[in-house]
């Protein structure tokens, strides 16, 4: 007598949320060694042994070492940003803009963040691939938003006729990120807590003033 076949499940076949907590650790394992060692000296097999995954599949997840890098920055950049959306977002512009710099100012003040800095300010001149990795996994995608904010009609409609968007983009960002040279030199110096929130509000007015049309 024959008999239907049985149909099995597929063995050994992950989980989405397995290879996503996989691809996380790979992601956590690359920023530890990036800012302990450094990009340039980092090895792929060493972030392969780090993450105990093939140094293959750090290609086919991520394409090479600079992919890697740019998942390193998207990951940070992804728990601040992504459930933001400037260009719909129908609050009064400084409400808007008050609440990105607080968390853009953050970001940028965390230890990790400034150890990777660190990592691209001194091998970036060496290094054509880190710098163009650093830009793309995170500053590129920031200055496009922030863009596209600007663009916004009602928006323009706020800002002075004789500033160009180009300088209002640099100026902002120059307002909040603050003094990253005593920053980066003297870290301990650095503002923190209510001192730090009334710094960056001050920046904040400053790039008001210079940039929204009076009244």
């Amino acid at each position: 007598m024959n008999t239907a076949p049985t149909c099995t499940k597929s063995a050994g076949r992950p989980k989405a949320a397995d290879i996503e907590t996989r691809n996380q650790k790979l992601i956590e394992a690359a920023g530890r060694l990036f800012r302990k060692n450094g990009y340039t000296r980092t090895s792929l097999e060493s972030i392969a042994r780090e993450a105990r995954v093939a140094v293959r599949t750090i290609y086919v997840k991520f394409g090479g070492k600079a992919g890697l890098l740019k998942a390193v920055l998207a990951s940070r950049r992804e728990r601040l940003f992504a459930k933001r959306n400037m260009e719909l977002d129908p609050r009064p512009l400084r409400t808007i803009l008050d609440e990105f710099a607080r968390d853009f100012y953050a970001l940028l003040v965390e230890p990790d963040a400034l150890a990777l800095q660190r990592v691209v300010i001194a091998e970036a001149g060496t290094n054509p691939e880190l710098a163009e990795a650093f830009y793309e996994g995170g500053p590129r995608m920031t200055r496009e938003m922030l863009a596209r904010f600007f663009a916004r009609p009602d928006i323009r409609l706020q800002l002075r006729d004789d500033v160009p968007s180009s300088i209002i983009l640099t100026h902002l960002i120059g307002c909040i990120n603050g003094d990253p040279v005593g920053r980066f030199l003297f870290p301990d110096a650095e503002p923190s807590g209510e001192e730090a929130r009334r710094q960056l509000a001050a920046r904040m007015e400053l790039f008001y003033s210079s940039v929204l049309k009076p009244g």
